[in-house]
């Protein structure tokens, strides 16, 4: 197709490049869904050799000069008018090679998006300086011994298969305690040495800056290439463009390193896939996952999907037989774990030790912190929520405290003013309430719902009046600690790095994290216990984990029998029979009333299509209504390609009408509840 816009005369001083004059171009402008393709160009005889496939050009685009991407060069176009004229060629370097330009298709076809969306996320904006830098390619590697495989069933056999190039898939479940940092980067180095590409996504940037180190080890600094948000617009360029020419064989990186165009793929991985930060927040909401599952299959490379806890998604590979697990024996299991003991909300202990019951701990909790004090150990305490108080409710009739003004729960933001404590305040606009009363009973007073890391901190503090208490979470996270006597207080998944191990770890308010309205709230839940007390030292050192919660409860009993792949089958198998990812495929359409019934009318669902809601979304008026509501389009995992397809195509024609509204579509979402 042309450019929109309008069509501009024949330029008698220009001439059509000798061969293959058409250019057909992706550009780089939001648009609506039924504009999700290439437009044709005239390429300029002085533009020919310049104006390669794979690069970046300037071109007139609904009567503005944009910048776009030259998918391919042809001899001739379908569209009937006179076409525009390439303005200029940015730079020839080929940004977008032929397997990252499938890739990109691939995943807009998967998630139902736009081509131009998912370049977007693939291919950093230019820095001319960096393309000017040229290095080296990094040697190869020598074969890494990789002993620690051999711990593992079929541990050794993986690294021999992604030596070999075979594409071996795999569902690492790491022991507790495993410096799983050294085994990726053996892995990594594995395929290294026989002269192919690596790339391992990891959750955060504490997570790269730990796996970088342990790379550069096996394979020096020249040898890996880390890729994360936090690095400068031109640094990060510097090193994709590293990434893009070959000279680097390992690439690591967070969620957007996903795409990172690395030469001849062996090995790519995904540590700890059920983080949500794996998620990529902007459309089409692309999970690294299920990039790196498609980008191994059609690369012919090894895939490991690795952690401590497991997926229903990495239970499905499994199950399906299209991946191996690689485990531990049982022995090897326990060998390696502390020792867990769950105690339940309604514990009677608290009420026997004063210094356990002024820190809200059992006297089982506030016995191991004191003894793993005592072995000059650091004790870790995993809070759900950060903040002092962050909710606050009536203290006679328990209905939640909510600002006078805007309707926002009530807080204490903890500290002092003028030497007294701060008043409530509104977690939403922020105003203190002073004089509280409730709007259901007309009580004043008020009770804590739920106890932030800030709060728990203070008690420990009055409880172990001689010990540090440290705080890391929120915008303060700590990435290592000493191996010294300390409380160090966190929310989940801000964890600090102690060498050695903790001495105990205390897993506390664990009915919090599992009663969230979420379908993956124990599947998290479970995630961010193992991470915390896969940290604390082997049982047989004394290491002790006590999590508050009830110990019927399956995640309660897969962390204390630190049996993560039961709990993924139990959890893939309530998924199956509810109807929900990764059993079928599903896609979540959110907004206005109007707008989503007028794209559910747009869409032709596909044979085993079926429509859930709209159900509200948020806030709720007298008559049940809301101004956002969502519904569900879930089929059978066979057709979920036809779904993806399906969504875009309503999106299309929904687009063509030019609505006044905004939707939004994300085909399996993390949240469905």
């Amino acid at each position: 197709m042309a450019a929109g816009g309008s069509k501009t005369t024949k330029n008698t001083e220009r001439t059509a490049a000798p061969s293959l004059p058409v250019a057909s171009v992706l550009v780089e402008v939001s648009l609506p869904a039924h504009l999700d393709r290439a437009f044709d160009y005239l390429i300029p005889d002085r533009l020919h050799d310049a104006a390669v496939a794979g690069c970046r050009v300037r071109v007139r685009f609904r009567g503005k000069l944009v910048d776009g991407y030259l998918l391919e060069r042809k001899e001739n176009s379908d569209f009937a008018g006179t076409l525009q004229w390439v303005d200029r060629v940015i730079s020839s370097e080929v940004v977008l090679p032929p397997r990252l330009l499938e890739l990109c298709r691939s995943v807009a076809a998967r998630y139902g998006g736009m081509l131009a969306d998912v370049v977007r996320l693939a291919v950093p904006p230019r820095h001319a300086r960096a393309e000017k830098q040229t290095a080296e390619p990094a040697p190869a590697p020598a074969k890494p011994e990789a002993e620690a495989w051999s711990r593992y069933q079929h541990g050794a056999a993986l690294l021999e298969a992604v030596h070999a190039g075979k594409p071996a898939r795999a569902v690492w479940q790491a022991l507790p305690g495993e410096q799983w940092t050294e085994r990726l980067a053996e892995a990594a180095a594995t395929a290294a040495a026989a002269g192919r590409g690596a790339l391992i996504v990891v959750p955060d940037h504490r997570d790269v800056t730990r796996l970088q180190a342990a790379c550069a080890r096996l394979l020096g600094d020249d040898g890996v290439v880390a890729l994360t948000s936090e690095l400068g617009p031109g640094e990060r360029y510097k090193r994709w463009l590293a990434v893009l020419r070959g000279t680097a064989r390992v690439v690591l990186g967070t969620r957007a390193a996903m795409f990172a165009p690395v030469h001849d793929l062996g090995l790519a991985v995904v540590w700890d896939d059920g983080d949500s930060m794996h998620s990529y927040p902007q459309m089409p909401y692309p999970h690294a996952r299920d990039v790196l599952t498609h980008r191994a299959h059609s690369a012919g490379a090894a895939l490991l999907v690795a952690g401590f806890a497991r997926t229903a998604e990495a239970a499905l590979l499994v199950e399906t037989g299209w991946a191996q697990q690689v485990v531990a024996l049982r022995d090897q299991v326990r060998a390696a774990a502390p020792h867990v003991v769950a105690i339940g909300a309604d514990d009677t202990q608290l009420a026997r030790d004063p210094a356990a019951r002024a820190a809200r701990l059992p006297s089982v909790a506030f016995e191991a912190a004191r003894a793993a004090l005592s072995k000059d150990a650091p004790v870790l305490v995993q809070v759900p929520r950060r903040g002092y108080v962050p909710a606050l409710a009536c203290g006679d009739c328990r209905e939640q405290a909510r600002c006078r003004r805007c309707a926002g729960p009530l807080g204490l933001p903890g500290g002092t003013e003028d030497g007294a404590p701060k008043p409530a305040a509104c977690r939403w606009c922020g105003a203190a309430e002073a004089a509280f009363r409730c709007g259901s009973c007309g009580s004043r007073r008020l009770r804590a719902i739920a106890i932030g890391a800030g709060r728990t901190a203070e008690e420990l503090g009055r409880a172990f009046s001689n010990v540090t208490v440290r705080t890391s979470g929120g915008k303060e996270i700590l990435s290592s600690v000493p191996a010294k006597p300390a409380l160090i207080v966190c929310t989940p998944g801000a964890e600090p790095v102690v060498e050695g191990g903790y001495g105990a770890a205390l897993l506390l308010d664990g009915r919090t994290l599992l009663s969230r309205p979420e379908l993956r709230a124990t599947e998290e839940t479970l995630r961010l216990w193992l991470a915390a007390a896969a940290m604390v030292r082997p049982a047989r050192d004394g290491g002790r984990v006590v999590v508050m919660a009830d110990s019927t409860l399956q995640p309660v009993q897969a962390l204390v029998r630190w049996d993560p792949a039961w709990h993924a089958q139990i959890e893939l198998a309530g998924r199956a029979e509810l109807g929900f990812p990764p059993a079928m495929r599903v896609a979540a359409v959110d907004g206005s009333p109007d707008a989503v019934n007028d794209l559910l009318d747009c869409l032709e669902l596909p044979s085993t299509g079926e429509i859930l809601g709209p159900v509200p979304l948020g806030e709720v008026d007298e008559d049940g209504n809301s101004e956002q509501e969502r519904a569900l389009v879930r089929v059978s995992r066979a057709e979920g390609r036809e779904l993806a397809a399906a969504m875009h195509a309503a999106q299309a024609i929904r687009a063509s009408r030019r609505p006044k509204e905004t939707i939004k579509i994300r085909v399996d979402p993390l949240e469905l509840l």
